[in-house]
């Protein structure tokens, strides 16, 4: 296993991501096309937030939980915004991170999603602890 490896080798380079002005009902669809759990919040190409799939489930009542096909109240989309239910500011991690420094965060935080990105705050990409597994596992 190579101690200094870049986060950047594990991370989704091509983000599925909301816009600030995308409405809830958009986000769910993003989270059931493209069956991902997390979606930065992107103005341009900062980050501004994050949304996770727990996130919006948690303001309804949920069907089913499963993942990748939960059925929520659509009712409440039009009582909340995007702002009101993302996180705002995330925790990120810079480009120049190492998978070991991505997952010392990961061990105290209670997220799952890191986006990654540049000296100016412009989202590259999103680590997750899927990802990280997932390269833990390829070592062995």
């Amino acid at each position: 296993m190579k101690k200094r490896e870049s986060v950047r080798h594990i991370m989704a380079d091509e983000p599925v991501v909301l816009h600030l002005n995308d409405g809830l009902g958009q986000a769910e669809k993003l989270f059931k096309k493209h069956r991902v759990r997390h979606l930065p919040v992107v103005s341009g190409a900062k980050i501004v937030g994050i949304l996770s799939m727990t996130d919006l489930a948690r303001i309804s009542f949920v069907d089913s939980y499963d993942p990748h096909d939960f059925t929520i109240d659509t009712s409440v989309y039009s009582m909340f915004t995007l702002e009101q239910i993302m996180v705002r500011k995330p925790n990120c991690i810079p480009d120049t991170a190492t998978i070991k420094e991505a997952a010392e965060i990961f061990l105290d935080a209670d997220f799952h999603a890191l986006p990654v990105v540049d000296k100016k705050d412009n989202l590259l990409g999103i680590v997750t602890t899927t990802d990280l597994i997932k390269y833990l596992l390829e070592q062995y």
